[in-house]
């Protein structure tokens, strides 16, 4: 019996290290919202932020500073040295944003060491203060099935603050945070404003200081072999590089020694304990009077936890609440196409088996840089057709891993010729090209009343150092531009109703999702070789992002190689593998790119995908709540995942899979924690007749399964 039961706290760690133990499930505010919502207080000589999860304070001295970052779950305070609000250069010269000098002990800070400390000589100063509630950073509206449809709320404090120095006079530093209700979230950015009646050139702007406690000490032992805090999780609005996970992605966070704990244990003073928020591929960026700069956005999310799997249910959390668009999850075919006739013939088949979508995949006949009446009015033909059958209309744009020419493509630093991008070959977005092609895009979408699309090679962060280019000066300021108006873009078709999927990591400016992280070469392998891997692939994919926020991938026909054994044409030929790996994908409530020429060939084909997305519609809540990976496949015993939520009248749903040629029969230990269930919980299986568990003390129940041979199965938990 001990081989046959998995004990899922190996995976998910006892519940007591889940949370503080100073707290109940009814208390946790992943399975229940707390009561308190977000305000600012006004103290004495002290501005609070508090939502009952978090709590940040500043001090009102000879300026202003942060001196208490508190986890109210865990009793963590992370603040273990003054540091200022922010840094900025401008017109090459260096000057600290609020922040006060003097405190001689590094290691910890003591509250009533404040009022002995000052100011800067040259420092920005703290002015005055403004609350407003948070507003939308994207004015997004639902335009198709969304598991939350609602903007979060919170509170917004604005610092601002002025120059002590002559030559800044009509410059005004803001410093944004912007608290949110039920999580322990802070958002914080920076803008530059010029009132000066002159231009300005602003070379760095430093978002976010923090002389964080450290995770660790060590006697001997480098910034790269010791531990960060991980009490606190950061991400901001400015990654890329194609990786389909943000840490891999991301141009802005870093860890640094601080040469000022002198007392710290290290011997050499290397401790990675001062975090500091900014682009380092940004420079000289103009800014003329009138005219603002905003720094990127930093959300910071306040972990109480070392296991994973929690850590990325609250990250998931984030993405939920500050990006609901995210949580949109429309049901999509891949149409490979080469005349009209075939997309109406696909629409048709959409609308016939609940298909919510169709999107015209890369080789088909779609181009959206052709601006002709008659290409546009061809689209809104066939767009106009689609919405008539309830259908959405998309398609594919491929922007960088194209060869343009010498005038528009990015100039490399070093050698100073086009060919060295990220990509190998790739238009500068800056260059005449570049902004054509963002105006093309739009006024495609304008026009025809698409409702996708599918960006391929989006901005990937290439540098490029022409100075002729109208979008950009030269190579200092050319990324920062670059990714300006790729955002603009994205944040332009959402709040226009457009759904984008794009592979980069531009969620928190707009796009909706993301491949969910594979190779694409294991697609000529064989169906068997596939499904396993694909299961790997949802298992790997959903532990940092929801499975609305990733898709995969089923082709239909031949792609990148393989033989007969890899695809599915004819759908006739291969009906167990189109529905085990429709199964897969939907179990795991992530959309795959069936990409072919049809979703079904004969009426029993076509039955197949209807019995599909009807079951995956009747369960669409729960399999698009959260998700725990129970068991990764390895191809020699069972795999599964069970997806749970304490808002719905379901509360969990699990499915199963067996990788053998013959059936098995497992006792599965499901964690029932996030479920909000305490007690005891109504299991059946399939749609059969359900039996009451009672749950142990760490919210657990065993379960009974028999799985089919090479097959799957779930279980419904309420």
């Amino acid at each position: 019996m001990k081989k046959k039961l998995l004990s899922i706290a190996l995976i998910l760690g006892t519940i007591s290290n889940l949370f503080s133990q100073n707290q109940t499930i009814e208390q946790d505010w992943l399975v229940h919202p707390i009561a308190q919502k977000s305000q600012i207080q006004i103290k004495d000589s002290h501005i609070i932020l508090d939502n009952g999860l978090v709590r940040r304070s500043f001090f009102l001295g000879d300026n202003l500073v942060c001196y208490d970052y508190f986890n109210k779950c865990t009793q963590q305070q992370l603040i273990r040295s003054l540091k200022p609000e922010a840094r900025v250069i401008i017109d090459g010269k260096t000057y600290c944003v609020g922040g006060l000098e003097g405190q001689k002990e590094n290691a910890y800070l003591k509250k009533e060491w404040l009022k002995g400390l000052r100011k800067g000589s040259s420092d920005f100063v703290y002015q005055s203060f403004e609350v407003k509630s948070v507003e939308p950073f994207v004015n997004w509206k639902a335009s198709t099935w969304a598991s939350n449809t609602k903007h979060p709320e919170g509170k917004r404090l604005i610092l601002s603050f002025l120059p002590q120095v002559q030559d800044l006079q009509g410059i005004k530093i803001q410093v944004n945070y912007e608290l949110y209700d039920n999580i322990p979230l802070i958002i914080k950015w920076v803008e530059v404003i010029n009132q000066s009646h002159k231009t300005i050139h602003v070379d760095r702007v430093v978002n976010e200081i923090l002389g964080l406690v450290e995770e660790e000490s060590a006697v001997v032992g480098s910034p790269t072999q010791m531990k960060k805090q991980h009490g606190i999780y950061f991400e901001t609005n400015y990654a890329f590089n194609n990786a389909m996970r943000y840490d891999i992605s991301d141009q802005t966070t870093h860890w640094l020694i601080d040469s000022t704990y002198t007392s710290q244990v290290n011997y050499n003073y290397e401790t990675p304990c001062l975090f500091e928020v900014y682009p380092e591929k940004v420079s000289h960026i103009k800014i003329a009077n009138g005219e603002s700069y905003k720094s990127v956005r930093t959300h910071e999310l306040l972990m109480d936890s070392y296991d994973r799997q929690r850590r990325g249910l609250m990250i998931r959390k984030m993405y939920r609440t500050i990006a609901p668009w995210t949580t949109q999850n429309p049901i999509f075919m891949h149409l490979v196409s080469q005349n009209d006739e075939q997309v109406v013939n696909c629409i048709n088949q959409c609308a016939a088996t609940g298909y919510e979508a169709l999107i015209l995949s890369f080789g088909s006949h779609l181009n959206m840089e052709d601006t002709s009446e008659l290409n546009l009015s061809r689209w809104k033909k066939l767009a106009d057709y689609a919405h008539s059958k309830g259908i959405l209309l998309g398609g594919y744009s491929l922007f960088s891993s194209r060869r343009i020419d010498d005038d528009n493509d990015v100039v490399d630093p070093v050698t100073g010729k086009t060919g060295h991008a990220f990509f190998g070959n790739a238009p500068c977005f800056g260059s005449k090209w570049g902004l054509d092609y963002r105006d093309k895009i739009k006024h495609f979408f304008a026009v025809t009343h698409f409702d996708i699309w599918e960006n391929d090679g989006p901005y990937p962060g290439d540098v490029c150092a022409s100075t002729k280019h109208p979008g950009h000066e030269n190579l200092a300021d050319s990324q920062w531009k670059q990714m300006n108006i790729q955002k603009e873009l994205y944040r332009w078709l959402n709040e226009s109703g457009v759904y984008i999927n794009a592979p980069d990591w531009y969620f928190l400016d707009g796009t909706h999702k993301i491949a969910l992280g594979y190779r694409e070469v294991n697609f000529s392998l064989s169906r068997a070789q596939q499904r396993i891997l694909n299961r790997q692939n949802i298992h790997d994919g959903t532990i940092e992002k929801t499975s609305s926020m990733s898709w995969g991938f089923v082709p239909l026909t031949k792609y990148q190689g393989g033989d007969e054994s890899a695809i599915l044409e004819p759908l006739n030929e291969h009906l167990s593998d189109y529905e085990q790996l429709m199964m897969i994908y939907y179990g795991a409530g992530v959309q795959a790119c069936y990409r072919g020429p049809r979703l079904y060939d004969t009426d029993d084909t076509k039955a197949v995908v209807q019995k599909s997305i009807s079951w995956y519609k009747k369960y669409r809540d729960i399999l698009n709540a959260d998700m725990i990976q129970l068991r990764r496949a390895d191809g020699r015993d069972w795999d599964g995942l069970l997806h749970v939520s304490s808002s719905l009248a379901q509360k969990g749903l699990a499915m199963l899979y067996n990788p053998n040629t013959e059936a098995i029969e497992r006792t599965i230990i499901l964690p029932l924690y996030y479920t909000g269930l305490t007690k005891e919980a109504k299991v059946r299986e399939k749609e059969g007749t359900s039996k009451v568990y009672s749950l142990n003390r760490n919210y657990e129940i065993q379960v009974k399964v028999k799985i089919p041979a090479e097959g799957y199965t779930w279980l419904v938990i309420e």
